[in-house]
């Protein structure tokens, strides 16, 4: 083989090895793990993109609600910083899961890079395609690092007489999703003791946590009238610091 020809088949594979480094925008990223988010050895700082359709932006209080529970659980010395911004609402009414991975290869604009770590949340103006019946889903963590949060859907369900307010359902329904992404339960972080609820996946069996299954659905928002978001509980907490969390 020549000398010329051995040159421009290495160049090629260099080429497909950057290719195969880089994800959406072109920004080099390796595959996220829970353990990323928890402790701060890899990144150790934490950028949460929020980006949201019209009249879907969360209140102030939600986002505080966010950023004090990452701040709780998660080692960041570098600091953890919250980013807003609207985008294009094609009012679709309902949303399936490659439209919302579609509308964030559209839209997403931060990604992992050197020690910075990023998540990414949407806030939709519809529906989930899945939903049928009386019980929905109000949000789904779709990725390593991404979610979506049904914004008009948690609002027919709150901020009314009787119902509970806008920013403690909206806040339960990210804080539950933020736990599928830092790999509660047995999902990436493994359990100290055996808490997971077998028959609903990757849940707490702790009908009083933050990680038990239906807390994600309409049918868990009749127990937040109480005004409280609810908290991990212990078997969650130990599990967190296991791999690296608070």
């Amino acid at each position: 083989m020549s000398v010329t020809k051995k040159i421009s088949i290495y160049i090629l594979f260099l080429l497909s090895v950057v290719a195969a480094c880089r994800k959406d925008g072109g920004a080099k990223e390796r595959k996220v793990e829970p353990k990323d988010f928890l402790s701060g050895k890899d990144y150790e700082e934490l950028i949460v993109e929020i980006q949201y359709m019209n009249g879907q932006q969360p209140e102030d209080a939600t986002v505080n609600n966010l950023k004090t529970f990452l701040s709780g659980r998660l080692n960041k010395p570098g600091g953890i910083s919250i980013t807003q911004s609207s985008i294009a609402t094609p009012s679709k009414g309902f949303y399936s899961i490659t439209d919302i991975e579609n509308m964030e290869k559209d839209n997403r604009t931060k990604y992992a890079k050197g020690k910075k770590l990023t998540a990414y949340i949407l806030f939709l103006d519809g529906d989930y395609s899945e939903n049928s019946g009386s019980s929905k889903v109000l949000g789904v963590a779709y990725g390593n690092t991404s979610m979506a949060i049904f914004g008009k859907t948690i609002k027919d369900y709150s901020g009314g007489i009787g119902q509970p307010s806008t920013n403690v359902a909206m806040s339960t329904v990210i804080l539950h999703e933020i736990g599928h992404v830092i790999g509660l339960v047995d999902n990436g972080t493994a359990m100290q003791s055996n808490h997971i609820d077998a028959g609903n996946g990757h849940h707490c069996n702790n009908d009083d946590c933050l990680r038990y299954y239906a807390v994600e659905t309409s049918d868990f928002i009749a127990n937040l009238l109480g005004g409280n978001v609810p908290s991990l509980d212990a078997n969650c907490i130990k599990d967190l610091q296991s791999n690296g969390g608070k």
